[in-house]
């Protein structure tokens, strides 16, 4: 019994002495991990459900930790795994207290409300003639039936331009009525949260203001830099191309038509509207070679003074500058702390493009923004300028792309090679993030980027500043003529790429473990110098595999039960014909498909009514029925009921009666009120819901205001919902309004029973 237990702890004495030997060829790595545990701690807060396990994943890492502490004897493995696992703890506590801090109680329900507000911002949405404004409500509104109602700490409105007044400014007192409802949950599985993006920015409801909208109190300082940049700049270039200048200078992409935005997005070039490392590095560049120059000019200067050091101060006052310009959005942000690091180092005499720089970078938008991690801008950002330092740091990439003593030729192939290979492996680094929060992956990107980058970066950025300089004296006009032409070309180029036949794979919602494994292989590969960095190469591949295998859901339905995309064998399509763009379009990205959707009742599979409609589904070696209701009328109980019994799945926007019995799945609105939205995969008997019965996230069960009824008011009589039809009270005499289906000749069928209960 002896030698096996001896065995056994030498094998474990050689496995130690083996990791340490690793970590010691490591050393130089492992300070970059710790951003990433930083983000492991923060996704592990997203991932559990309530705070009874926050709580104990805490404990549990901080145990860990000291253990590892306790018990490494002074070993490097020891005390790397030890600050590890107490960084995550770190980083979930401090996305548990950033929840905590932002709270704020969100509207209770939809409602009309009057109330004054100070703007806290403004957003010009020029291709939609909208404005966009934040407004902090100034004590309590007043519906339309004029009873006191509560709002919300922060409140997003949308105003028509005609509607918005032109003294309307930020920092000014407005008096508006809006219809204001809760930020929405995703509506269906795998869609854009914008509850947990609202939640975090103190937003607790967002609506549509009306006319007339009347400025109490003007502001002095106007609509501000950024608003009137932006103006000024669409003012001078025409359709979108303004708005691709804008976005450049001040980061606003309001002005961009969908149809071009849709295209830059196809086409990979969407990252040069938002304002990032390219742009911060080229205003970061040409502050310091103009104050460089203008500096050399003076002998004085030039032999008495660092002249370095004072251009990488303009530098840094510019790159901050730029971003407080910009609004300070998170990619920029990064790009300002990098560009900041990259000055000191250069201040300092060291390396200054490292993956510690990125590090930092990552450690620092964390620490301040933890929800960030959690968002597609800061996984795009950062993937992408991780893959390109992890590229450039490998010895034989930078031997082969490093100077070398050869003609213009070869060194011009050598820089558009090292071009293209960073432009692939960033596609490929970001395909994983923009499938599971876009659905969309671009095949062309690296090669549109070619052209684009360059073109944007020594053409229209320069451009631009001259314009804008030139304007002081009123004769930017030439420039802006050259502007107008290097942007078309640009767009020109994204509408090329955009329309290529298979410029465009569109998946299906990506599980989210899938989505981890090929970040924690990527990760791995990029950090790890040794031969063991090949061992990130199996969490990659089973992610992909996983998402690659994934099937698409065969129905989706939104939250409300409104609206249904069924998978027939056409393609996707649609319960309802009256749908807007926006659910159209996110039905048919989550639903794995790239363009419009069809309509269900033009299937040769399905029959509908203008009340029912029922389809069949071969899945899992058998026929699925779904049985939908497309409108509110009543339909005969008895027809109902027996429509139920034969179907599989009934979805219905109403509370269904409880003897309406399904073979399987009965979704109306009290079960989709638990649920939330709801995809279903019928070949593998999957339901994925938007709301669990366990998740206590803040944004999904927030505290709410002072729920306003669902009242109006008509001439004649005041009407209430009900769970079932209309209720009206006319008189002193109470009716039940309701319609049964079928109709006939195209006329509903109405009834109007009076029932003996009075006032």
């Amino acid at each position: 019994m002896g030698v096996p237990r001896w065995g056994a702890v030498v094998g474990l004495a050689v496995v130690g002495l083996a990791v340490e030997r690793w970590l010691e060829a490591e050393r130089d790595q492992l300070v970059l991990w710790l951003p990433v545990m930083l983000g492991g701690g923060i996704a592990l807060w997203f991932a559990l459900p309530d705070p009874a396990a926050w709580c104990v994943a805490v404990l549990l890492l901080v145990a860990g930790g000291l253990a590892c502490l306790a018990a490494g004897q002074g070993g490097r493995a020891a005390r790397a795994l030890a600050i590890g696992l107490l960084t995550a703890a770190l980083g979930l506590g401090l996305i548990w207290a950033r929840s905590e801090w932002v709270a704020r109680p969100v509207l209770g329900g939809p409602t009309i409300a009057s109330f004054s507000a100070k703007v806290e911002a403004i957003e010009p949405l020029v291709a939609r003639k909208l404005v966009r404004l934040t407004v902090l409500p100034i004590g309590k509104g007043v519906e339309t039936d004029g009873r006191p109602v509560a709002l919300p700490y922060r409140v997003r409105v949308n105003l028509a331009e005609a509607d918005a007044p032109r003294l309307l400014g930020t920092g000014s007192i407005v008096h508006l009525r809006a219809r204001l409802m809760p930020p929405p949950l995703p509506a269906v599985p795998g869609a854009y949260d914008f509850a947990r993006v609202a939640w975090f920015g103190g937003i607790g409801a967002t609506g549509r203001g009306f006319a007339p909208v009347v400025v109490t109190r003007s502001s002095e300082s106007g609509a501000g830099i950024r608003v009137a940049l932006s103006h000024h700049i669409v003012s001078r270039l025409d359709g979108s191309v303004g708005g691709i200048a804008a976005a450049l200078a001040t980061g606003d992409v309001g002005a961009i038509s969908e149809e071009d935005s849709e295209a830059m997005r196809r086409a990979g070039l969407a990252h040069l509207l938002s304002v990032s490392g390219l742009h911060i590095t080229a205003a970061v560049a040409a502050t310091m070679l103009i104050v460089l120059r203008l500096l050399a000019l003076s002998p004085w200067l030039a032999l008495h003074a660092r002249l370095p050091l004072i251009a990488a101060l303009a530098g840094a006052a510019a790159a901050i500058g730029y971003t407080m310009l910009t609004g300070s959005q998170v990619p920029t942000i990064r790009s300002c702390v990098a560009a900041l690091l990259v000055l000191a180092a250069l201040a300092m005499g060291r390396e200054a493009m490292t993956l510690r720089l990125v590090a930092a970078g990552a450690t620092c938008v964390m620490l301040v923004l933890p929800e960030s991690a959690a968002g597609p801008s800061f996984q795009l950002s950062f993937a992408a300028i991780t893959a390109i330092m992890a590229l450039h740091e490998h010895p034989v990439i930078r031997a082969f792309f490093g100077p070398h003593d050869e003609g213009r030729g070869r060194r011009l192939a050598r820089g558009v090679a090292s071009l293209l290979l960073t432009g692939l492996l960033v596609e490929f680094a970001l395909m994983p993030i923009a499938v599971y929060h876009f659905h969309k992956a671009g095949l062309y990107g690296a090669f549109a980027n070619i052209v684009a980058i360059p073109l944007t970066t020594f053409v229209v950025m320069p451009l631009e500043a001259l314009a804008l300089l030139l304007d002081a004296g009123g004769v930017g006009a030439p420039v802006w003529w050259l502007v107008q032409r290097s942007l078309d070309a640009l767009l020109w180029l994204a509408h090329i790429v955009a329309d290529a036949p298979g410029s465009v794979r569109s998946l299906p919602a990506m599980p989210t473990p899938a989505l981890a494994l090929m970040i924690v292989g990527g990760i791995w590969i990029a950090l790890w110098r040794t031969r063991l960095r090949r061992l990130g190469l199996l969490p990659l591949a089973a992610g992909a595999i996983w998402a690659l295998t994934t099937p698409a859901p065969d129905v989706l339905v939104t939250g409300d039960g409104r609206h249904v995309a069924v998978r027939t064998a056409a393609g996707l399509a649609m319960l309802r014909d009256r749908a807007g763009d926006y659910t159209r379009d996110m039905l048919a990205e989550n639903g794995g498909v790239d363009g419009e959707p069809l309509l269900l009742a033009d299937q040769p599979d399905a029959r509908c009514s203008r009340d029912l409609c029922v389809t069949d589904i071969a899945a899992r070696g058998r026929m699925w029925r779904i049985l939908a209701t497309r409108s509110a009328y009543m339909v005969p109980i008895a027809e109902l009921i027996a429509a139920c019994r034969s179907a599989d799945v009934v979805v219905s926007e109403r509370g269904l009666p409880k003897r309406c019995v399904p073979r399987w799945l009965k979704l109306d609105r009290r079960v989709l009120r638990r649920t939330g939205g709801v995809a279903l995969t019928l070949g593998t008997g999957t339901v994925v819901t938007i709301l669990t019965a366990g998740d206590r996230h803040p944004w999904r069960h927030p505290p709410v205001l002072e729920r306003p009824a669902h009242i109006f008011r008509s001439r004649h009589a005041r009407f209430q919902y009900g769970t079932s039809g209309f209720r009206a009270d006319r008189g002193r005499r109470k009716y039940d309004v309701y319609a049964k289906a079928p109709r006939r000749e195209g006329v509903a069928v109405r009834k109007t029973v009076p029932n003996s209960t009075k006032d």
